[in-house]
């Protein structure tokens, strides 16, 4: 049990050891007497260890940060729980440092334990120091093997102003905007050479006149020059000076564009870090002048955000920030990139455009001969539309992946990497090159393996199916490794992100897991080995999501032979995963109606990076018209209305034992349906088709195309409820419930093999004609007591189609060209801020109270350097800043939700500990809010309720 994760892993199962009976070149690419430090944290660090003891590499060993005694504080970290050598585990304070200068401490530290221990090569896995140019310089020089690209790779591609550069120089497309903010600040205040000399020589700064000589254009001296000012952790202007230049740049960029956002992007980002929006002009009230001063307004703002995000604030942090057209309806795509820096090659795409504020939540696999097979599908089936986006589809995929190695071999890329891009329609762009392994890789690996061939030989050769293992060979023996095939290994894979996070997609940290259910066929779970058990007692550890680090928790992958099926695999793991813990909170919901949705739509999908917004809109205006129905009111009236259909005392009885019976049947599933709006959101989708909307808009009532017993069992397997021996009461379908379920369902399986019809409709008909007196005679009563009973009290699963009507849900649809339709109204600013509110509601506070909306570090300023946002005795308008909450790594400022005055300052220092909920102003609102009075929610619930039971009434 123990070991479950480890065994259930299929890319885990590569025999990557050389032995004795590989051939003489093969055993030649052994990596065993190597000796890897791992400096990262997370799946990655397991995965590592994972390959590394496969490929006979035992004497690696890891960093342990004091920051994971925050998160296991009662348990070790679950790496721990393999037999690792105590020896090789090293504490650092930390992985990376918070500033630049703690980066160049640890970056020495490192290096002092990779001595002192006799280390020759380091992993950094996929977080931020797997890109830092300066720690993988220091490693080289240190005559340490850096297991990914090196240093002049990162620098070239890894930066996102250099790489862009280098881009446009090899004709690959790139978005429109400036990456040079730094330098132009820099020849704002030095307009000339002569300028600029004098700096160099009033900073004493490490540039020689022979190199000044050598720069053909102001813009290349004034770069050398900064770069020396970084050597020398310096500055050359201060963060203002440089706002004044991105606000002009970004008035520039609007002026020419007034109808796109701005995207500011810190050149050492990722991950959805260092990144922010500005909105557009025309966006704003007023004139087109006060339009554009109000849309560049926050550019200085933001700045600070994203370098603060980014850990770039220090004296001497390279500050250069980009700003870029925001291409709205686009969808990311990103190629995986492997070379040596003699040859370079591609491994296929992976469509990444389902984001939550730049977070990426579901990965799925782009490849030639998906796409091709894809393509002749839809042909099959008549969809002549979305053959066209299809094979457009083919045609970016295979252009990128061009570009990808060509932009791969002008940086010398001698590792992995992955191209990252966005598509509009039959256009593409380059974005950046991301210089290490990706939290997605294995989407890639589990779609195609290399294999490598003996250039003396063409029947001696071996493959590689582990990106991970990849990387350690060609840090290795880079060099000697010939150019390698692809081979296809599944058709299709997708990977989903499981994160702290709550319904509206908000960081959540401080849960702890208590209980996580185990693999099920087909699921590759990557989990740091937080499943892996108590190697002594064989039992689940508890795992606590602090925030120390990001919010992901887990990344759960699975393959099929087509999107169909593998969707379908990924939507049955998540029907069966199961979380339990305290104060826990994770997307999973949201993945599983997410999922759902998109098997009920088209899994060919093509959803842009803008979808997940409205998407959650959507859910949250599911979850709004949920709380006004009143469910117990709804059964009741159900009730009254059949008896009154009766004067028969007996027969009036007899509905009231039914309808008692099934009481529980229909309410402990209707009740998890509407209190989970993730959940609703996919069953929508799935059973869209059994039931028509009939009448118009005041006048909609429902007619079920499928029977509502069938529909009703099919829920309880939905919800994971279905009847199973050894699970508890309370996660399965009560006994009694099955009971009625399973004799109901008998009786209309013999109906099916009796009578000739081919709809739910045409039953009913039928048992309602005189063609089924002639049919069953005598017994004709009974069938037809029998079906009554069975279809008693049914009409409250219209409830749930209701909902979907009523909030206007099916508006949100795919469209023939896979494209994903977007009602107007989903896109609403207050109608988005109130389904969020409803899926994530704020905490409780008193009226004249402001809390944290999450727990998290909390922060009264923009930056060290800077004055608070407010003050005591201050007035504040709503929609003001007041303060920031940093939540695994993310920054969120937290926005007045009210006009008021500051009366009192409970928390002001920054990098407190704060709890949900915490208040941090008493305050003197502008306006008092009066809530509606009981009796008035009382009534409009029974209004909503009414209108309901006339939808559901035939």
């Amino acid at each position: 049990m123990s070991n479950q994760w480890y065994l259930r892993n299929p890319l885990i199962h590569a025999n990557r050891r050389r032995s004795a009976e590989d051939s003489e070149w093969i055993r030649s690419f052994s990596c065993s007497a190597m000796k890897p430090l791992i400096i990262c944290r997370g799946p990655i660090r397991m995965e590592a260890m994972c390959v590394f003891e496969e490929m006979g590499i035992s004497g690696f060993g890891i960093l342990l940060s004091e920051k994971d005694s925050i998160v296991y504080a009662n348990a070790l970290s679950p790496e721990l729980r393999k037999s690792i050598d105590p020896s090789h585990i090293h504490r650092v304070q930390d992985y990376s440092g918070a500033s630049g200068e703690e980066r160049g401490e640890r970056i020495e530290q490192i290096i002092g334990i990779a001595r002192q221990h006799g280390y020759d090569s380091i992993f950094a896995g996929y977080g931020f120091m797997a890109e830092d140019e300066d720690m993988v310089a220091a490693m080289e020089s240190a005559g340490l093997n850096f297991i990914g690209p090196c240093s002049n790779t990162i620098k070239g591609a890894g930066r996102k102003d250099l790489a862009k550069r280098t881009a446009l120089q090899v004709n690959v497309s790139v978005t429109p905007g400036i990456d040079n903010a730094t330098i132009l600040t820099l020849l704002r205040l030095h307009k000339d050479e002569k300028a600029l000399q004098a700096l160099v020589e009033e900073q004493k700064l490490s540039v020689s006149q022979s190199e000044m000589d050598g720069c053909e254009t102001l813009e290349l001296l004034a770069e050398m020059i900064l770069n020396a000012a970084y050597k020398k952790r310096i500055d050359l202007f201060s963060t203002d000076d440089l706002a004044i230049t991105l606000s002009e740049q970004v008035r520039q960029l609007f002026t020419k564009n007034p109808e796109n956002r701005i995207r500011l992007k810190a050149i050492g980002g990722g991950g959805g870090k260092g990144q922010r929006i500005l909105d557009c002009p025309t966006l704003f009230k007023g004139s087109a002048s006060e339009q554009l001063a109000l849309a560049v307004k926050p550019v200085e703002s933001m700045l600070l955000e994203v370098l603060s995000e980014v850990k770039a604030t220090g004296v001497g942090d390279n500050k250069n920030v980009l700003a870029e057209i925001n291409i709205e309806t686009v969808r990311h795509e990103e190629i995986q990139v492997v070379g040596n820096g003699d040859w370079c090659i591609t491994m296929g795409g992976r469509d990444c455009s389902i984001q939550m504020n730049e977070q990426k939540l579901l990965e799925i696999s782009v490849t030639v001969e998906e796409l091709e097979e894809a393509i002749e599908e839809a042909a099959k089936n008549g969809k002549e539309e979305a053959v066209e986006t299809l094979k457009s589809d083919l045609n970016i995929l295979q252009n990128l992946e061009a570009e990808a190695a060509k932009f791969g071999a002008a940086v010398g890329l001698d590792s992995v990497s992955t191209f990252e891009s966005i598509v509009d329609g039959s256009r593409h762009f380059f974005m950046e090159m991301n210089t290490r392994v990706q939290v997605e890789h294995r989407v890639t690996e589990l779609c195609y393996r290399l294999r490598f061939v003996n250039p003396d030989d063409s029947n001696d050769t071996f493959a590689v199916d582990s990106i991970v293992e990849l990387m350690v060979l060609l840090a290795e023996h880079g060099s000697r490794m010939p150019m390698p095939s692809r081979e296809r290994r599944d058709r299709c894979a997708l990977e989903v992100r499981l994160n702290a996070t709550d319904h509206a997609l908000k960081p959540h940290a401080g849960g702890i897991v208590n209980y996580w259910s185990d693999t099920i066929e087909g699921e590759i779970r990557d989990d740091q080995g937080i499943c892996l058990h108590n190697p002594d007692t064989n039992v689940f550890v508890k795992y606590h999501l602090a925030g120390a680090y990001d919010s992901n928790i887990a990344l759960l992958l699975t393959t099929g032979a087509n999107r169909e099926e593998s969707f379908a695999r990924m939507a049955e793991i998540l029907r069966q995963t199961k979380l339990a813990g305290e104060n826990l909170a994770t997307n999973l919901e949201f993945h599983y109606g997410l999922i759902n949705w998109l098997i009920g739509n088209d899994v060919n999908a093509r959803p842009a990076t803008n979808f997940v917004s409205p998407y959650l809109t959507a859910v949250g205006q599911l979850r709004k018209l949920a709380n006004r129905i009143d469910i117990v009111y709804a059964y009741n009236e159900i009730q009254s209305q059949q008896l009154k259909n009766t004067d028969d005392a007996e027969a009036k009885a007899a509905i009231q034992n039914i309808l008692s019976q099934k009481t529980s049947l229909l309410a402990r599933a209707l009740n998890i349906m509407l209190e989970e709006p993730h959940y609703l959101s996919g069953w929508l989708a799935l059973n869209r088709q059994h039931f028509e909307i009939v009448g118009n808009a005041k006048n909609a009532r429902i007619e079920w195309l499928s029977n509502p017993v069938i529909i009703l069992s099919d829920l309880y397997r939905y919800l994971n409820m279905e009847a199973r021996n050894g699970k508890p009461a309370l996660y399965v379908i009560w006994d009694h419930d099955q009971a009625v379920l399973e004799e109901a369902i008998e009786f209309y399986n013999q109906l099916d093999e009796r009578l000739d019809c081919d709809s739910w409709k045409s039953l009913c008909e039928f048992l309602a004609s005189s063609a089924a007196e002639k049919e069953f005679g005598d017994s004709i009563s009974d069938v037809r007591g029998a079906h009554m009973g069975f279809q008693l009290g049914m009409e409250i699963l219209s409830v749930l189609p209701y909902i979907g009507h009523s909030s206007r849900f099916f508006e949100l649809k795919v469209n023939a060209n896979l494209m994903v339709d977007i009602p107007e109204h989903l896109s609403d600013a207050e109608v988005s801020s109130e389904s969020l509110r409803a899926l994530s509601p704020p905490p409780d506070a008193a009226a004249d109270e402001v809390a944290t909306p999450s727990g998290g570090m909390f922060y009264a300023r923009e930056a060290p350097d800077r004055d608070a946002f407010i003050v005591k005795g201050q007035h504040f308008e709503k929609g003001d800043p007041l303060f920031i909450v940093e939540v695994m790594k993310m920054f969120n400022k937290v926005y007045a939700p009210f006009s008021g005055t500051v009366d009192e300052i409970l928390i002001d220092a920054d990098s407190t500990i704060v709890k949900k909920g915490q208040v941090v102003f008493r305050v003197t609102p502008d306006e008092i809010v009066i809530e509606e009075p009981e009796d008035d929610m009382r009534a409009a619930r029974i209004e909503t309720t009414n209108s309901f039971l006339a939808f559901a009434s035939h």
